[in-house]
């Protein structure tokens, strides 16, 4: 009996390091609206007195250790047995609460290099790309600050852009988005987003320009929709049933407003703000790795969500509802990009 069990012991270890091994070669990119993942310090530069001790919700460094251990268990387990190679995240206040997230939690355990830099954006908050050196050796990269219409800089976050190569295998080109937000009225704010767009555009065309079939994935809270103009016509990202040659951007995402939810809620209306688009080139492409539609999704575990006891059915659970403290994750649904190696 005894020779049975170990047999069937040994044999469920090889299947789960087959499984390991013959997967080793798909690579995961998680991107995360973490929601106002703030230190408890006061920047008297910034917009961030609610997130301090004194503040009106009370922020203490409980409450933040707590926000780190949430976020950490999203991203342990976004993608089965692996960690995600590359993590982006938005809604950061600075470096410290990163270095936080990832050598004072369980994620310690994953050798992590961060790439960030202070934004302009009258909050403080930013962007940030974090990587395996494992899978991926960056090359360069830059923040592009938008603009206002007078030239003068906005005060949002900036466009993260990374070029690096993964697996010794493809170079890839990475832009991490956090656009002006709607708050103050949608038609207000659209120009702001607008801009981020044609800034966007503008870097996505030197790419295209300077590479032959460059391989770029964009990922971002857009705070619009796949189908609004800033992202349809001025990005000018497509649904992957259009004709997408190397030369176009395919927007992954346009397929989840047809389902019944999305990034985030609003009262009784899920919407997608946070996307994946991608280059022809990462769709098409017969060598390296590749993206396809069905590899790209929004995470559903079940202790992201709670009830919406007003609106019926489900939301995210987040950090507070209001000024009441409510220990959750975030009021965005974390989205991933899973890439395969073709040859």
């Amino acid at each position: 009996m005894k020779i049975r069990t170990s047999l069937i012991v040994l044999f469920l270890l090889f299947t789960l390091f087959s499984f390991s091994q013959k997967n080793n070669n798909d690579i995961s990119i998680l991107f995360y609206n973490v929601e106002n993942l703030f230190d408890t310090k006061n920047d008297p530069q910034t917009e961030d007195d609610e997130f301090t001790t004194e503040g009106d919700r009370h922020w203490t460094y409980k409450r933040l250790n707590n926000k780190l251990l949430n976020i950490s268990k999203v991203i342990l387990s976004a993608s089965g047995w692996n960690v995600p190679e590359i993590v982006a995240l938005c809604e950061i206040e600075n470096r410290d609460v990163l270095e936080m997230l990832f050598n004072k939690t369980p994620l310690k355990s994953h050798s992590y290099k961060i790439i960030h830099k202070e934004s302009p954006d009258h909050r403080g908050i930013d962007v940030a790309f974090i990587y395996s050196p494992e899978h991926f050796y960056p090359i360069e990269y830059k923040h592009y600050a938008l603009k206002e219409k007078n030239d003068s800089v906005m005060k949002s976050r900036e466009i993260l852009y990374v070029l690096g190569v993964l697996n010794k295998t493809d170079t890839l080109h990475f832009f991490v988005n956090h656009w002006p937000s709607r708050y103050g009225g949608l038609l207000e704010t659209r120009s702001k987003r607008i801009e981020a767009a044609k800034l966007l555009r503008q870097k996505v065309d030197v790419l295209f320009e300077k590479y032959s079939s460059p391989k770029i994935i964009i990922l971002g809270d857009f705070n619009d929709q796949p189908n609004d103009e800033s992202l349809k016509d001025y990005l000018k990202a497509k649904k992957e049933d259009d004709a997408i040659t190397d030369s176009n951007l395919c927007n992954l995402s346009f397929n989840w407003e047809n389902n019944l939810n999305g990034t985030l809620k609003y009262q009784s209306q899920w919407d997608v703000f946070d996307q994946i688009i991608v280059s022809g080139a990462l769709l098409n492409s017969s060598s390296g790795y590749v993206a396809q539609s069905g590899n790209a999704t929004i995470l559903n575990h079940s202790f992201l969500f709670e009830k919406d006891e007003k609106f019926g059915g489900l939301k995210p659970k987040r950090t507070y509802y209001g000024y009441s403290y409510l220990g959750g994750f975030s009021d965005h649904l974390p989205i991933l990009l899973k890439l395969k190696k073709v040859n």
